[in-house]
């Protein structure tokens, strides 16, 4: 019987039937878990981009400016001086006509001010024509724009305050850009902008046609929005993942933003080149940087020279490569008369313009970073660090860029003349200087290399004063006048202290030798070591602290006899806060180095305004300043003169310690008080004095500036009289020993002596008299 056959079913068959089922479940799976992730990181990454833009966008440096220079008839500067300030503030050589240029015949200056707003307005731009003589202005006159009798220049930057990865921009608004700009900036970069979502595909195309014609790169496949994900939030790796991430992130930023925002944004994010290790962002900045002016008042040719470096700011870089940049730039003024955005005579006039470039970056590192670091110090009293690098704070100074100057040049001239050239261990030095009657720091070295970033010593070299203590010894000593005067002998004999535990101290003169007894103006005009700390002693240490800290020492003052020679260590700027109550008729007045602080926009936000403590007797401190007037003339600080003319009469006070480890010298004039220091920074020994080292640095300064002698006006209670100090009474103003010499009234002597006539010269003064 045979065996009736089933139909056998094909294995391989089976197989391809039931492996697309599994297939397309894997795929859908796949696909599902992709659709999952995608949309988590897009999710992500629409929160990173609305989290950026809501927020605070950039982070904008607080920029730092000068005093601005005031011109008006009988305004004291040089003609020298004044084109060093002109060249600080980015002016340069021209007709004079132009914004931001100026002219120079001989004394005649004519300038074109850019106009500036400061703090307490907008200064207009005007054309200014004047002559500098005798370092004076005179026929000064506004040749065009509003008329003033004072006008201020633009202030100089003179720094910034950075965020950490140091970019640095100029914020700018769409409102504020100059015809042209935004057509040029489209025509190149993103003719579709306002129509496409984010990303163009079409463009992509066209731009690789386009290169293909032309047989080189004419133009760019990215859109702006593109180019500012890829600047704004991304690296700059040529991925596919990264791709992908700004394709993303430009069609969520598209979907959130306005184009408007979008535009604006990107304007001040693209990166346009590199100062040092500071980016430079944005075409506001990069006007500046690359022209030396604002972007609204560039000239076609020059926007143009900027659009076209967005395509590579390193390789088309006009100050390192001008052939490029100019290939560059006459390109972009082609694609615009192409587009008809310009004519063809427009066209070959731009073309035909130079580049245009300044011959230095209108903005640079820090100048002075010295004085920038006094003036962090200050303002960490009323900011946030944060905000100081990104808020983009506009913060107005107290530093003159010509003392600046003045003090770079002394220090650096005394030490070479004093220690040769610089070496390792060698001589250092520092110098602060004030504006005499208000405490506003007008310029800081704080070494010899004015340009290192390094140690302030300035701010932060603690050195001994050595006899720059002597002053306020007396001070304490002339406040208590019926024990006091300054024709008081003093003993100038040694003596020794024995300490509870056996120690012996013996102060002597710099000099060895004991004079008996001395008039106290003497001991302190000429550095007398013994008198001072008998009177310290005999007044007590702590009346000798407590003056100082009531004329601005902070820190603890060591309670000890050395005390009073000088064994108490302070900065520069700690001294020279003292000195200032000296000069300032017994005032407290803290040092200042800020006079407003503005926000972006110019509104205000602080004004430091002057703030004075009468902390001492002003007729005490009268006494003094004559003390240190005779140090001058005839004591310790008499070398000064060596440089300065014997006509400007000066105060101040010479300072040394042990093996003139510190060499010091504070001293000041009618207009100005100046605070030298020279050392070595491992506090070796020199050879030096307050009279060798310190004193040449001060004289030196003093020596390059116009300014105006120092005379007190003599206060309520003090009458000076003609007096013999040896023999400490009144006498005859034509006597020998006749000095004429300020007493708190009631203090002064009751004897008299005579000199027997003397009538020659009573006669001769009687004559000279009838011509006066």
């Amino acid at each position: 019987m045979k065996k009736s056959s089933s139909p056998r079913k094909n294995p391989k068959k089976n197989k391809r039937k039931h492996s697309k089922p599994w297939f397309w479940r894997l795929f859908f799976r796949l696909a599902a878990i992709g659709l999952v992730i995608l949309a988590g990181w897009t999710v992500y990454l629409d929160a990173v981009v609305t989290s950026r833009f809501e927020g605070r966008r950039f982070e904008v440096p607080s920029r730092v400016y000068a005093r601005p220079l005031e011109l008006y008839d009988g305004a004291s500067v040089s003609a020298g001086g004044l084109l060093r300030e002109l060249e600080l503030a980015g002016f340069r050589r021209g007709d004079g006509v132009q914004t931001g240029t100026f002219r120079q015949s001989g004394g005649r200056f004519v300038i074109s001010s850019r106009g500036f707003r400061f703090a307490d307005g907008a200064e207009p731009r005007r054309q200014l024509s004047f002559t500098v003589s005798g370092d004076r202005v005179s026929n000064f006159r506004v040749v065009a724009g509003d008329a003033s009798p004072i006008v201020r220049l633009e202030p100089a930057q003179i720094g910034g305050i950075y965020p950490a990865h140091k970019e640095d921009r100029i914020l700018i608004r769409l409102e504020d850009l100059p015809p042209m700009f935004e057509e040029t900036l489209l025509a190149v970069e993103d003719r579709n902008f306002y129509d496409h979502s984010g990303i163009a595909p079409l463009s992509i195309a066209r731009a690789m046609w386009v290169n293909l014609q032309a047989g080189r790169v004419v133009q760019g496949g990215s859109t702006l929005t593109q180019q500012l994900v890829k600047n704004f939030f991304l690296t700059r790796d040529q991925t596919l993942i990264r791709k992908g991430n700004e394709a993303l992130m430009s069609l969520l930023l598209e979907l959130h933003y306005d184009k408007r925002d979008i535009l604006e944004t990107y304007l001040n994010e693209v990166y346009l080149g590199q100062a040092g290790s500071r980016g430079i962002h944005g075409f506001g900045l990069a006007s500046q940087f690359y022209f030396g002016e604002s972007l609204a008042n560039l000239e076609l040719h020059q926007l143009a020279l900027l659009v076209g470096m967005v395509k590579g700011p390193s390789y088309y870089d006009p100050r390192r490569h001008p052939e490029r940049a100019l290939e560059r730039r006459n390109l972009v003024i082609d694609v615009l008369a192409e587009t008809g955005h310009i004519d063809a005579a427009q066209a070959s006039r731009a073309k035909g313009r130079p580049l245009g470039i300044a011959a230095r970056p209108s903005y640079s590192e820090n100048r002075y970073p010295a004085y920038i670091d006094l003036v962090r110090r200050h303002l960490a009293r009323d900011y946030k660090e944060e905000d100081l690098k990104s808020e983009g704070l506009r913060i107005f100074t107290t530093l003159d860029p010509l003392l600046q100057h003045a003090a770079e040049y002394s220090v650096r001239e005394t030490l070479d003349g004093l220690g040769g050239a610089p070496t390792e261990g060698g001589l250092e030095s520092a110098m602060v200087v004030t504006a005499r009657d208000s405490g506003e720091v007008l310029a800081l070295v704080g070494g010899r290399d004015p340009k290192f970033a390094g140690f302030n010593r300035a701010v932060d070299a603690s050195r001994p004063i050595g006899s720059l203590v002597k002053p306020f010894i007396y001070l304490a000593a002339l406040q208590q006048p019926q024990r006091y005067t300054l024709i008081t002998p003093v003993e100038d004999r040694s003596f020794s202290l024995v300490f509870d535990d056996g120690r012996r101290w013996e102060p002597q003169n710099y000099d060895k030798q004991e004079r008996g007894d001395v008039p106290l103006h003497s001991a302190l005009s000429r550095s007398y070591n013994l008198p001072a700390v008998r009177v310290g002693l005999d007044v007590g240490i702590d009346k000798v602290i407590a003056v100082l800290q009531d004329l601005g020492v902070t820190s603890p003052v060591p309670e000890y006899p050395s005390m009073l020679l000088g064994a108490v260590s302070m900065s520069p700027v700690t001294v020279t806060q003292i000195y200032q109550g000296l000069a300032t008729s017994g005032f407290n007045t803290p040092l200042r180095t800020i006079r407003q602080v503005t926000d972006a926009k110019g509104e205000p936000l602080s004004r430091y305004n002057l703030k004075v403590d009468q902390v001492a007797d002003p007729a005490a401190v009268h006494l003094v300043q004559y003390a240190m007037q005779e140090t001058m003339q005839e004591g310790t600080g008499r070398s000064a003169y060596r440089f300065v003319p014997g006509s400007l009469t000066l105060a101040g006070k010479t300072g040394t310690t042990d093996d003139g480890r510190d060499s010091w010298f504070a001293g000041f004039s009618g207009d100005l008080l100046a605070v030298t220091w020279v050392g070595r920074d491992d506090n070796g020994p020199t050879s030096l004095t307050g009279a060798s080292g310190a004193l040449p640095v001060w004289a030196r300064f003093m020596s390059q500036v116009p300014q105006h002698g120092f005379s007190p006006v003599v206060p309520d209670g003090v009458r000076y009289h003609w007096v013999d100090p040896a023999a400490e009474a009144l006498t005859d103003e034509f006597c020998d020993n006749a000095r004429f010499v300020p007493f708190i009234a009631g203090s002064e002597p009751t004897a008299t002596v005579s000199c027997s006539g003397r009538l020659q010269k009573r006669l001769r003064g009687w004559f000279e008299g009838l011509f006066q």
